[in-house]
């Protein structure tokens, strides 16, 4: 950043509250780490696949290991409701536990924050939508995902679903961020082909969104850029081969750094676009934002400052030269964003997802009441949302 960019010095608080500890195996070091920060009795929240991984046990050994009494929940569900995260704070308040333990994709991570938001504020999980709305201490948390995606383990939100309507809760407070991101890539062997493409685009996405958002600063810079660089790069490499450990790393550690920048900059119209695919017809998010990244991309390029990064981010790809035009540059890093989908062999459409045309206006209409949408660089009408999904039909 040369001195012609003093403009973008715009004021910030950086206040990182997630310890990050990042390496092969260090989830060995979970029970230490656990007993550091007071722990005595941990709750690990986890789903049935990571059980079946063996992660779990390689996590319960850890804890034991140190001295701690441990608990299990295990009952966490793709796109946690406030069902799930009641019966995890019925659980929890029965074991007296002292520590929560996140293991797993966002899902367990999310899971475990929205527990600890009414296991130590009471209420409901409507109580704590927004900013802000803890008004009591909250339990440490140790955050160890075995996806690189969601970036959740350096995020004080916990995305969750209203049991009734499946909208998404965006439930953020600073005490709700993990003290701690054990970052293990080996944890990351074992996800299946799919949930790698379609976490990892959802990484590479964050680090889009987050690059270009009206509450963009200096530090949300450096971590959006970096995180683009390692995850662009490290994803074909994971696609073509899973035993990849280095560029496992990398797509864990480019979350990571993503997921810090969410926290800086927040998200844009790609997630407000995705969100109600995911909560009107069950499409993956990472499916959802990936197709919706592209469009969004173009339609933002059409704003000069954004533009601006994105030519950056499309140097950084290898796919612009130094000089080129900012709106040839704008297509090349879409079509990049487009060829990860087709890469994962992902949907490339609405249609491919069996989505009616007639349905366009009511996602429309869903996608402008989404928080993340007023952090995009370019205001978002309903009608602009409407030609975004037409684009993408």
């Amino acid at each position: 950043m040369g001195l012609s960019d003093l403009h973008s010095l715009s004021p910030f608080d950086f206040h990182p509250r997630t310890r990050v500890v990042f390496g092969n195996d260090c989830i060995e070091r979970l029970g230490e780490l656990a007993r550091e920060i007071g722990g005595s009795h941990a709750l690990l929240v986890t789903d049935p696949g990571i059980e079946q991984c063996g992660h779990h046990d390689r996590a319960r050994k850890a804890i034991q290991g140190a001295g701690l009494t441990l608990s299990l929940f295990d009952k966490v569900i793709q796109n946690p409701t406030t069902h799930e995260v009641e019966e995890c704070v019925e659980f929890a308040r029965s074991r007296n536990v002292d520590l929560l333990v996140g293991l797993g994709g966002g899902s367990s991570m999310d899971t475990a924050k929205g527990g600890n938001f009414l296991l130590t504020n009471g209420g409901k999980m409507e109580d704590y939508w927004g900013v802000g709305k803890a008004t009591r201490p909250m339990l440490p948390m140790i955050a160890v995902p075995t996806t690189a995606g969601t970036g959740s383990e350096c995020q004080s939100f916990a995305l969750i679903s209203q049991a009734g309507t499946h909208r998404k809760m965006a439930c953020g407070d600073p005490k709700a961020a993990p003290r701690i991101a054990l970052l293990d890539p080996t944890l990351t062997l074992t996800q299946p082909k799919g949930v790698a493409a379609c976490t990892g685009i959802d990484a590479v996405a964050h680090a889009v969104e987050t690059a270009v958002t009206t509450k963009r600063n200096p530090i949300s810079r450096i971590l959006s850029h970096e995180a683009f660089r390692l995850t662009e790069s490290a994803l074909p490499r994971v696609m073509e081969n899973p035993d990849d450990l280095e560029a496992r790393g990398a797509m864990l550690l480019g979350a990571a750094l993503a997921g810090l920048a969410i926290e800086n900059s927040m998200l844009g119209a790609a997630h407000a676009a995705a969100n109600p695919l995911t909560a009107r017809f069950g499409v993956i998010h990472g499916q959802a934002v990936g197709l919706m990244l592209p469009k969004v991309v173009r339609f933002n390029g059409e704003d000069q400052s954004a533009r601006e990064v994105y030519q950056e981010l499309a140097q950084l790809a290898g796919v612009a030269r130094n000089g080129e035009p900012g709106r040839n540059a704008v297509e090349a890093l879409a079509s990049l964003l487009e060829g990860f989908l087709r890469r994962a062999g992902l949907a490339e459409s609405l249609t491919e997802l069996g989505i009616p045309e007639s349905e366009i206006g009511d996602l429309a209409a869903r996608a402008t009441e989404e928080w993340t949408g007023k952090f995009n660089p370019r205001e978002v009408t309903k009608k602009d949302f409407d030609s975004l999904y037409r684009m993408a039909y």
